[in-house]
């Protein structure tokens, strides 16, 4: 049993479709009592109406406070524990949903499209940025991470909710569960999927939704493995206390007094991080570690 949540903000111009198009690909494969829930995040169009014409089952929300908040009412919604997420601006294919529900019946916790084509890559400002952010995800997760913030995705509505407390409300949603789902030692699979051309405009804001990812990426880290973040800053003090010394040889004098500092700053923040690490192991009970 499949629940597929969309959220929708002034999506009037796509979401008919997107409903249609979910709903044709459940007939296709037999999905028995499955359903489809678009969340209206406070739209000022007939994004609402026009959902709900195409047979879906709409939750309106009054304001508009995030995609990754609409996505936890829909989630908490649904009336089945596998859950589908998708756009409603016509990005992600439906045709791919049958092979993301084949991989996650196979044992995985977490199944993602992994977008394909020249409309994921867009702009050329845009795609410096998602590689900075994919880079600093994957060193956080400890491993390759092919689509950082697919919104095409399968999982456990059981499993996901315990997270909640932790994940965004916005955009940056996809980015904090992947990191949960890994740092969590979930099991997680990508599927190659087709990306298209949206439909109207787009609600990132590159610069702010850059930034809020890249807080969500340090909690992540300091949440779920606060070492890794100390370990970094404890090699760049012991770096830069080797680059003094080394000044320091040559004649200057006050770099041998900086080198020294930075090695004592060096290992109280180490001190620090394992002190972070012990607490957080404390505050994981063994019957909560999935």
């Amino acid at each position: 049993m499949i629940s597929v949540v969309i959220p929708a903000f002034n999506e009037e111009r796509a979401v008919h479709a997107t409903v249609e198009s979910v709903r044709s690909v459940l007939a296709k494969i037999d999905a028995r009592n499955a359903e489809v829930i678009v969340v209206d995040d406070g739209s000022s169009d007939r994004t609402a109406a026009e959902a709900e014409r195409a047979g879906a089952r709409v939750i309106r929300k009054p304001q508009n406070i995030g995609y990754g908040h609409s996505l936890k009412i829909g989630i908490l919604a649904a009336n089945n524990d596998t859950i589908v997420i998708t756009d409603a601006d016509g990005t992600y294919p439906a045709e791919s949903i049958p092979d993301l529900l084949e991989q996650y019946r196979k044992g995985f916790d977490m199944v993602v499209g992994s977008r394909t084509g020249k409309f994921y890559r867009e702009s050329w400002l845009k795609a410096p940025l998602r590689r900075v952010l994919q880079t600093l995800v994957e060193f956080t997760a400890g491993r390759a991470i092919p689509d950082v913030n697919s919104g095409l995705r399968v999982f456990s509505r059981r499993t996901i909710m315990q997270f909640f407390d932790h994940l965004s409300d916005a955009f940056s949603f996809t980015t904090s569960a992947t990191l949960a789902y890994m740092l969590r030692r979930k099991y997680v699979e990508y599927v190659p999927i087709p990306y298209n051309q949206r439909i109207g405009s787009t609600k990132v804001r590159l610069f702010r939704d850059s930034l809020r990812t890249l807080q969500y990426i340090t909690q992540a880290i300091l949440f779920y493995n606060p070492l890794k973040i100390f370990l970094v800053l404890v090699f760049a003090l012991v770096v830069g206390a080797g680059v003094l010394l080394l000044l320091g040889l040559f004649g200057f004098g006050f770099a041998s007094t900086l080198a020294i500092q930075c090695l004592i700053s060096a290992a109280l923040l180490f001190a620090i991080g394992m002190l972070a690490d012990l607490i957080r192991q404390m505050g994981i009970r063994p019957d909560n570690r999935d």
